[in-house]
């Protein structure tokens, strides 16, 4: 696949340094007054000034300008509007007004981690000592940018764009509810809902393990009760564990750790899903507001006055 990452996110907000405060606190590093980086993806989160929260800019990254241009044809042969260098590729997806940036990106690197030592039954690997995970104390730091999730008020004219346009990959569906979308070996890093209106529904930020997606929420819900919107728990489509909390600007920010990863398309069989299994698998009960978030008819009115 040439594309093979999102590279860095812009989101508007009315609130801007509220909402640059969050995501420090979050555990993303500034790197100027609302910009953002991780610890393996580099700068990843832009935040600007905006009436209503959304997502304004996507950035992929591909491996080299050919790429660029191979994309550009098939955006014509959509009737998309897009501009092109040979440093970027510019246009815009129709049905979530997403402006989509592509430019030749280097990929993410990572030297193995170590795998985490746990007991079990008939299984004793760790002797003679507490586990790692309960003596951290340094912050959770997300390691990169995972995916977002968008409402699209065209879903399929949104799926044709990032599909047949874009050349992103169907790693799963629910029917006429969501398309999980990849542009790298992780299951997904778009996910597209039809919506009544264009919005960002949540950002989804990598940690090490479930122990830091953990720490991490409890971190950020000591004194702000008001943060949390649904965790801990495992998704079924994707398999990643999950915690989800809520920015000042009304974002979901998921924490997430153990996603699939697909290799060999040839391997990997997309399916359909009809059922709950497509929200999660186990955790708290899905909660209302996670489905139709509590701003979504003020966003309507919002977005009809800008």
């Amino acid at each position: 696949m040439a594309l093979h990452r999102l590279t860095t996110i812009t989101i508007g907000v009315p609130n801007v340094a509220e909402t640059a405060a969050y995501y420090t606190e979050f555990g993303l590093t500034p790197c100027g007054e609302a910009d953002f980086t991780t610890v393996d993806g580099g700068e990843q989160l832009r935040i600007v000034n905006a009436p209503t929260r959304r997502l304004v800019e996507l950035g992929v990254g591909a491996d080299d300008p050919d790429d660029l241009h191979r994309i550009a044809s098939r955006l014509a042969g959509l009737g998309a509007a897009h501009t092109l260098d040979d440093q970027q590729l510019t246009t815009t997806d129709p049905g979530t007004a997403v402006k989509v940036v592509i430019t030749p990106s280097e990929r993410i690197t990572r030297e193995p981690a170590p795998a985490p030592t746990y007991n079990g039954p008939g299984r004793t690997e760790r002797v003679d000592a507490r586990a790692q995970a309960v003596l951290r104390a340094t912050p959770v730091q997300p390691r990169k940018l995972g995916h977002v999730v968008l409402g699209s008020t065209d879903h399929e004219a949104s799926h044709r764009f990032f599909t047949d346009g874009l050349g992103f990959k169907v790693s799963d569906e629910a029917p006429g509810v969501a398309a999980f979308l990849r542009c790298s070996s992780d299951h997904h890093n778009v996910l597209l809902q039809p919506a009544p209106v264009r919005f960002l529904h949540h950002t989804s930020w990598e940690v090490e393990d479930v122990d830091e997606i953990g720490r991490g929420a409890h971190r950020m819900l000591e004194g702000h009760p008001e943060r949390h919107i649904w965790g801990l728990g495992r998704h079924h489509i994707g398999s990643n564990f999950f915690w989800y909390l809520k920015d000042p600007a009304g974002n979901f920010s998921e924490y997430y750790s153990d996603l699939d990863c697909i290799l060999d398309d040839a391997v990997w069989k997309p399916e359909a899903f009809d059922d709950m299994r497509m929200i999660y698998n186990w955790g708290p009960p899905v909660p209302a507001s996670f489905i139709a978030p509590d701003d979504l008819a003020a966003l309507m009115t919002g977005m009809h006055n800008t």
